[in-house]
């Protein structure tokens, strides 16, 4: 993990018997430097085929559990989860639109879009810090361009918003990065009045102090 990463996510790590290796450098120099040395396996955290696939399963309980659905908003980092959705929603609803959501601090995929490969963009700052990956993958660039409608990128202060709504509203208790979409909701997108909505909420890793100074 970086070295500035959520006290509360180190210490859930270390609870549940992980090691947990800070560093300030590159992230995935870092792992790939333990693989070699350890002769470990590497499951990277969304450009893989593997986890992608894996992750279209939220796309198949949406349709499940919300066959009218019309639109559904999903946060992106490094784009594994909704390369996964919008594969599997689009592949049997074309008509269903997936819009991706990102902190404009840390947009990845949206530069790697403009730019048509996958953009590094050093260490994002956001307090959607689950959002925050470095770079685009090659294999989520690529199902983003098939399968995703657009990507929309939201302010810090959208997200810290969205997440007192959420709280007060639903009583979930969602990081910043998991209301990405909820975000959105609030003038960013061109969806019209009445059209049936799935937010995806992803993660519940909340440091209480930081909680309490965002709110």
């Amino acid at each position: 993990m970086p070295s500035g990463a959520l006290p509360s996510k180190i210490e859930a790590t270390r609870s549940y018997g992980g090691e947990v290796v800070l560093t300030d450098g590159d992230l995935l120099e870092e792992c790939l430097r333990i693989k070699e040395a350890r002769g470990s396996t590497l499951v990277h955290p969304f450009d893989d085929p593997d986890v992608i696939a894996g992750q279209g399963t939220v796309g198949l309980e949406v349709l499940q559990d919300a066959p009218d659905v019309e639109a559904i908003l999903v946060p992106v980092g490094g784009g594994g989860l909704i390369s996964g959705i919008a594969a599997a929603v689009k592949l049997q609803r074309p008509d269903v639109r997936v819009i991706g959501v990102e902190p404009s601090t840390a947009d990845a995929m949206t530069r790697s879009l403009a730019e048509g490969r996958p953009m590094s963009i050093g260490h994002p700052v956001t307090v959607a810090d689950g959002l925050a990956a470095p770079f685009a993958g090659e294999h989520t660039l690529r199902h983003v361009k098939r399968f995703v409608d657009r990507v929309v990128r939201v302010s810090d202060e959208d997200i810290v918003a969205a997440l007192g709504l959420v709280f007060q509203r639903t009583k979930l208790a969602a990081e910043p990065s998991g209301v990405a979409g909820i975000a959105a909701l609030g003038g960013h997108l061109d969806l019209r009045a009445g059209t049936r909505v799935v937010c995806v909420i992803t993660g519940g890793n909340l440091d209480l102090g930081r909680l309490k100074d965002m709110l």
